[in-house]
């Protein structure tokens, strides 16, 4: 039998990766390209969304090349994307009509704040999951329509699109054919309500927007429409998935069942809890969204996001100079006094979930005489597992469900001391993949099992470590009472 493959693009802030899965859902290769990151005087950020394009068509020939199989053996396609970065385009062209606006930016905040639409932010938040923000598409492409060249005339003619970045691929893969985003995507717009699972024409008018110019939702899993790669392929090829990173990253963990949470440690940090098949709106600071929907059947997920957890270990090398490489943290935190009680809450741009105080500010509290290199360093580790726990904290109360285990992924995962403390602080299984692809493994793997490639055996191939809580519980509840104290210093509300 011939050999059939799946490739996954995961299509990233930073730039494109491709990746190709065999019949046994095992990774074989990976291949990048970078895209420009486009940040002018105002510090507003951008991409250039015809070069995202080209550099997806790109990545996937070059992955094809490199792994040296056949074009013909490509079963399907599946794409993960970065979340709320927000493109306009030409319906008829299918040219850009400016930059596309990048997650990061706030340029639309001017928008939020506007007394026809903040005066609406309770009706907002409670029929999309999410608090008014210019960190949402809604603001964004509001922004985009009144201040790209023409966009706001060739909308009243029905001849524009805009959407999030998965909706711009899937049109172009497709020559124009398919216009269409996933619930997961959809759902993290502000122009969607998660309990009709629709456009909300009210909210989009308060925006400015057209609903009928918006794409057609559609299931996570569903056949997006099908890709020659601009006469690459012999035969089209389909597109057999779409998520939103984060959620392609719960997929990928196996976070199949209610109650089942991932946390990605980057820059910054997703913590993700699958909710099930009904949305619970959040009374504890954390926001609902759709996790995706499978066979015409959506299921939900609590979500909390941090801004400082792996960037404070770079704090910690470029600023502090305390460490010369992020290796040196584990050494030096299982150096440390044990009885030291210094907390550092990296509020460097205000705290996110589930405090959101955009003006609570850094502090270090709890030093002593016998603070060191060791114990600041420890104190920066140690950081980000209690920011984690205070949001899953959050979420277990909004659920109603007790975490048993965590998975986890991301570079800072690499780190016996700070895995080992998560489970010590969380009192639960910490759980890390050996992968570490796993928005672009989440991808694949719903395209595979969509196409028939798999079922969801496919999970059980993924190997992990599992770290589990050694620490008495005297002990966690003096160090947490200790890390709420130092939090309650620094919040302004």
């Amino acid at each position: 039998m011939t050999d059939r493959y799946i490739i996954s693009v995961d299509q990233s802030t930073q730039g494109t990766k491709a990746l190709l899965f065999d019949r046994q859902g095992a990774m074989l290769r990976r291949t990048d390209l970078l895209h420009e990151q486009i940040i002018n005087e105002q510090g507003w950020v951008s991409h250039d969304a015809e070069e995202i394009y080209r550099n997806t068509v790109q990545v996937i020939k070059n992955l094809i090349t490199e792994a040296g199989i056949s074009r013909n053996q490509v079963e399907a396609i599946g794409i993960s994307n970065q979340r709320e970065t927000s493109v306009i385009w030409d319906r008829e062209t299918g040219e850009p009509l400016a930059k596309a606006i990048v997650w990061q930016c706030a340029r639309a905040e001017e928008i939020c704040e506007r007394e026809e639409i903040s005066r609406h932010a309770a009706m907002i938040q409670k029929r999309t999951g999410i608090k008014l923000s210019p960190y949402f598409p809604a603001a964004k492409i509001a922004w985009l329509l009144e201040n790209a060249e023409g966009a706001s005339a060739k909308a009243r003619e029905h001849k524009v699109c805009h959407g999030t970045m998965d909706s711009w691929l899937v049109f172009r893969l497709t020559e124009g054919k398919s216009y269409k985003t996933d619930y997961s995507n959809a759902s993290r717009t502000q122009l969607f309500n998660i309990f009709e699972l629709r456009w909300d024409e009210e909210i989009c008018r308060l925006f400015g927007i057209d609903k009928d110019n918006l794409p057609e939702i559609t299931d996570s899993d569903a056949c997006f429409g099908e890709t020659t790669l601009e006469g690459y392929f012999e035969k089209p090829v389909p597109i057999h998935s779409v998520m939103g990173d984060s959620h392609a990253a719960l997929f990928g963990q196996g976070c199949l069942k209610p109650g089942m949470i991932k946390a990605t440690y980057g820059t910054g940090s997703s913590i993700m809890m699958n909710i099930g098949t009904k949305p619970v709106l959040s009374g504890h600071g954390v926001v609902t969204s759709l996790a995706w929907s499978r066979k015409g059947q959506v299921e939900y997920v609590l979500e909390g996001n941090l801004n400082y957890t792996g960037a404070v270990i770079t704090w910690l090398k470029n600023d502090l100079h305390l460490i010369s490489s992020p290796g040196e943290t584990q050494q030096l935190a299982e150096e440390a006094g044990k009885n030291d009680e210094l907390y550092l809450v990296p509020a460097f741009s205000g705290l996110g979930a589930p405090y959101w105080d955009s003006k609570a500010r850094a502090a270090v509290t709890g030093m002593d005489r016998t603070t060191g290199r060791a114990e600041f360093v420890r104190a920066g580790l140690e950081c980000i597992a209690y920011q984690i726990s205070d949001v899953i904290e959050a979420m277990q109360k909004d659920a109603g469900m007790k975490v048993k285990e965590l998975r986890v992924d991301g570079g800072p995962t690499r780190n016996r001391y700070l895995m080992q403390f998560q489970s010590d602080i969380l009192n639960a299984e910490v759980q890390i993949p050996e992968a570490e692809e796993l928005s672009g493994i989440g991808a694949a793997y719903m395209a595979g099992i969509a196409a028939g490639l798999w079922d969801e055996s496919v999970f059980s191939r993924i190997s992990r470590d599992t770290y589990s809580p050694s620490m008495e519980e005297a002990v966690r509840e003096n160090k947490t009472a200790g890390w709420r104290t130092a939090v309650k210093k620094v919040l302004t509300a």
